[in-house]
Parts: structure tokens; sequence; C-alpha cells
């Protein structure tokens, strides 16, 4: 296995190769015939042009259907088909055809071809087979099925999955031309291209691009491990293979790992030389959408940073539900991998498991950082008086979460194509880092703490009750983004109760909290006095345009309210 995505052995003839890697589960095959099921070359396209009269850069099928009905045509159809029954005649199995069909309907996977032949030259190249007949496929697709269109068209990968009962993206397409693995990809197909060592093709070029295909493979037994990778996983914890190939692109150069994660290893170990003291934070995450990786890392680096420390070091617990397949577990693991990458911290452990114990994908990460004694920022340390500021303006991660999770539902509510794009942007700016790296080291700042799950609404309960002390808030003072605002709307939520990482409250010392503000406006990082800390114990009193105002209490966060499902509760991050 690769440690990018699943792939095929990268044997002499044979590499993997495609789009960036996305997961899949497979439940069907469908392969093209000849030069794939068939040993390439049996078909000389070029003597079909010469005796049809159809020019070398056009492709044979394609032209004929283009000509008028009559004769010419007739007689043009007559000649492809004469050709083709000739090369069957001809035809052998290609090396390992027949014993990879049997595989996969032993493995349990339904099998069909999609060709561009005549049924008829099918039949006579399955006679020169030992062990596969017409029985043995599923589906048959060929040109004499005259309403779908020919590859490179979807249509016949479309017919084909239905008629198989599965869904196109559940099928592995095969085949040795670039006309097969595009009809594959436009039907959202998993797609495989086997390198054609034969005869040239039908007015193709020989080798497909990163846009054309997830693999390139060059022999048949190759795809049994692409296969295996869209197969259920047994439950349990990942197979020693698939996780030794991830760990070995996952650990990172960072010298202070003197024991990295690896196959039998349980401990990481890690060298604090020049820390005076280790913070430690954990969270689940159950509202990461498709991004889950990347806000399990976000939700526990920012936590990290609030208390003063730079984050260093990552401990995951994935929790992958049963039915999970190789493809879709790595691909789980790369995002967690790729998002530590981004936040500049190293994945030191952790572990992966299938079970039925969860319904979806579970990641709960520990978070270790490292920082001097005098940079800590322990909430404890605030007094009454201190001013509350708040960075960025809120809520948007919520308003990415949404948009990515229910974009049909607000594109039906009103909000054009641009308008999502622009709140999924958003997701950009949820880390809190930059300003707390900031206001670390700015005299009077005593405590800081992540607007997360729960929304401002929450987090200023949880300020007052860290600190000890009142909180005097100022409702009509608090920024709210502009996509934020039109989500809300659209969809009848509180900005006030939505996750909103990527917006941070720190409490300073008044005489402090002006060059805070001038220090965090001059690093383009918006900052706003929002409140201010009172006598010990007092809770969150709102203020509108400085008379009482109600504060809101949510149960549970506002997204978690939108994209909860039938029957099932969230968590709390």
């Amino acid at each position: 296995m690769s440690a990018s995505r699943p792939s095929p052995s990268d044997g002499e003839e044979g590499r993997a190769g495609g789009s960036a890697a996305r997961p899949f589960r497979l439940r069907a095959v469908l392969f093209d015939f000849d030069g794939t099921l068939t040993h390439p070359g049996a078909l000389d396209f070029a003597a079909i042009k010469r005796e049809v009269g159809c020019p070398p850069d056009q492709f044979v099928l394609e032209w004929i259907r283009s000509l008028p009905a009559g004769e010419a045509r007739d007689a043009s159809a007559l000649a492809l088909e004469r050709f083709e029954l000739a090369a069957a005649d001809a035809s052998a199995p290609n090396a390992g055809a027949e014993e990879l069909v049997r595989w996969l309907r032993t493995a349990g996977l339904a099998v069909g071809i999609l060709t561009r032949n005549g049924l008829s030259a099918i039949e006579r190249s399955l006679r020169r087979f030992t062990a596969l007949t017409l029985d043995d496929f599923d589906v048959v697709v060929t040109r004499d099925d005259g309403d779908i269109a020919p590859k490179p068209a979807p249509d016949g990968v479309l017919h084909a999955a239905a008629a198989m009962g599965v869904l196109p993206e559940e099928t592995l397409v095969v085949g040795d031309f670039l006309l097969d693995v595009r009809a594959g990809r436009a039907a959202g197909a998993v797609t495989a291209f086997l390198v054609n060592h034969g005869a040239p093709g039908d007015g193709e070029v020989a080798e497909p691009d990163a846009a054309d295909c997830d693999f390139v493979v060059g022999r048949l037994d190759e795809l049994e491990d692409v296969v295996r990778s869209g197969l259920p996983l047994a439950p349990g914890k990942l197979p020693n293979d698939l996780l030794a190939g991830f760990l070995a692109g996952a650990a990172g150069d960072d010298p202070a790992v003197l024991v990295p994660p690896r196959v039998g290893e349980d401990a990481a170990a890690l060298d604090l030389a020049g820390a005076e003291l280790l913070v430690a934070h954990g969270d689940p995450i159950t509202l990461g959408g498709e991004a889950q990786g990347r806000a399990a890392v976000l939700v526990n680096v920012n936590d990290i940073a609030a208390s003063g420390a730079e984050p260093r070091w990552l401990l995951a617990t994935v929790l992958l539900p049963a039915g999970t397949t190789p493809s879709q577990a790595l691909a789980q693991l790369h995002d967690l991998a790729a998002a530590a990458a981004e936040a500049g911290v190293t994945l030191v452990g952790g572990h992966t498991e299938i079970t039925d114990a969860v319904a979806r994908p579970v990641i709960s990460l520990s978070a270790l950082g490292t920082l001097r004694r005098a940079e800590l920022k322990d909430k404890r340390s605030a007094r009454a008086g201190d001013r509350i500021l708040l960075t960025k303006a809120l809520a948007m991660e919520g308003a990415a979460l949404l948009a990515e999770e229910l974009g049909e539902r607000l594109h039906a509510l009103g909000m054009s194509e641009a308008e999502l794009g622009a709140c999924r942007a958003l997701r950009e700016l949820a880390s809190i880092r930059p300003e707390a790296r900031i206001a670390r080291d700015v005299p009077g700042v005593r405590a800081m703490h992540d607007v997360t799950e729960g929304g401002l609404a929450t987090a200023l309960r949880e300020l007052a009750a860290a600190t000890g002390h009142g909180v005097v808030f100022h409702r009509d003072r608090v920024p709210v983004s502009p996509e934020t605002r039109r989500v809300c709307q659209l969809l009848e939520a509180d900005p006030l109760g939505l996750i909103a990482s990527g917006s941070l409250l720190i409490c300073c010392d008044p005489a402090g909290a002006e060059r805070l503000a001038g220090t965090l406006e001059a690093a383009a990082i918006q900052a706003t006095d929002i409140g201010e800390l009172t006598e010990q114990d007092a809770g969150v009193v709102a203020l509108e345009r400085d008379r009482p105002a109600p504060w809101p209490t949510f149960d549970v966060d506002e997204a978690a309210r939108l994209l909860v499902r039938p029957g099932e509760q969230h968590e709390k991050d």
C-alpha cells in the first residue's frame, strides 16, 4: 500500500496513479472487453478505418453512425462486425482475466462487461476462454443496445450499475483506453486504467492523466489490491499492513519525538527540553461534517493555544463504523494527518478500530503543548474589571459547517453558489493560534477562552465559571460575519448559539486592553471589546444599548439542532 492512498503494487509494469485519494466502497466491477479481458491488439483499427473510409483521427463507431442511413452505412457496419468476428476467432484471454473474475464473484461482487463491440463478437471471444462464459457476467452492455450512447458517454456505466443493483459510485470501471475510464469518471464510478502494451487503439493516446482515473495498473492481478481497498474491513483494529503504510508517512520529522508511532508501539516518548510545563487537552468531534479530521485538530489545537501554550503533539483515537473499507479508513486518517501537518503539530500515536459501537466515524484527540511557566494563562488569575475582547467576527465555523452540510437547503432558500462558497471559505479563519500567540505576550492578558460548540452564549457562561467572576456583556457590540447572519436568517438560527471556532475571548486588564486591540489590529485580526468581568459568581448579564437584555440558553448547539438525524443526538465536542 502506498502512503498516500490505497494502490496496487508498484511492480515493473504497474504503478499507482490517478487523482487525489477519495474513499470508496465497491459492490461491482465493470470491465471493458477487448484489450482488457482479452489479450490486447486483436483488432486492427487502422485496417478497419481504411476499409470503411473513416479518417484516422476519428472514432470508427461514431463515424459509421454519423453516415446517412442507407447502403454505405450498412456496408460499413457489416465490415466493422466482420473485423470484430475475425478478431474474436483469433483472440485469447488476457493474463489473469479468468482468475480475477472468479475471485471477484467469490468475494461477492457483481461483474459486468461494457464494450463498444457487438454482442456476437463477445460471445465468439468467450468461446476462447477456458472457465468463463456469458453466464458468469451479471450484465453485458454492447453497441447492440442501441438506446445507450457508447463510451465515453456515462450512459453505459449508469445502465450497467442499475442492472447490477448497485450505485455508480460503488462500481469499479476497468479499461485499457481513455474512453473506458472517462465514461466511468463521468458516471461517478471508481476507475482503473490497464496499461495496454498491444496495438494502438481507435485513435486514442496510450496513457491517461490524473483527471481521468483513480488507479493505473499494468496487470489484471494488481486489481485485487484495488478491489480490497473497497471491501468492508472486519471488526477490530485496523490491519497492520494498512496502519504501517499510513504511519510511515505520518510520523513527521519532529526531533522531540524520541519514540514515534509504529505498529506494535504502544506509547510515544517526547523530549520536553526547554519547556517548563506540559499542557494537555482532549476532545472528541461529532460536528465536523465532511472535514471531520480538520475540525478535530482545530478544536484541540485551539484549546491548547488558549492556555498560552504552543501546540505540539496529538494522540488520536479513531472509531470507524462496521462496513468501513480500507480506502475509507485511510482517507479518514490521511485527512487527519494532513490537518495536523497544516496546524504544525505532530501525530505521535493513538488507536484506530472498526466497531459496531458507532454508526459514523468518531475522532477523539488528545493534544499536548509546552510553554514556560510565566506564559501560562490560568483563568483563575482573571480579576474584576478585566476587559473582555472578542477576536474576528462571530460563528464563522458554524456558517461554514451549515453551508457544507445543508448547501442544497440553503440554495433552495435563496443562497447563490457564490454565497455558499464564501461561507465554506470561512473554515480558513477557524484557528485562534495567531491571536493567542500575540495575546500571550501582551502585558495584562490574564486569560483566554476559545469559542466552540454552543457559541458565544455558552462560552461566556464557561468563562464566568472558570474565572469565578461575573460577566457583563454588550450584545450590540458583537460582530457577526455577513455570511453567518445570512445563514442564520434563512435557517432561523441564533448566531449566539452557533459553533464559533476562530473567535477567541481574551481577558485583559483595562490598562493593557487598548494596546492589545491595537497589536491585534496591526496583525489584521479584528478585536472588539464586548464587556468586562465583575464581582465573583455573578453569572452573565446581557446589555443592549446599555439596557438589560435577555441572554439565551442553548441546550444544544444550533448547528447540532439543525443537523441532527432522526433518532440521533449529538454529543458535545
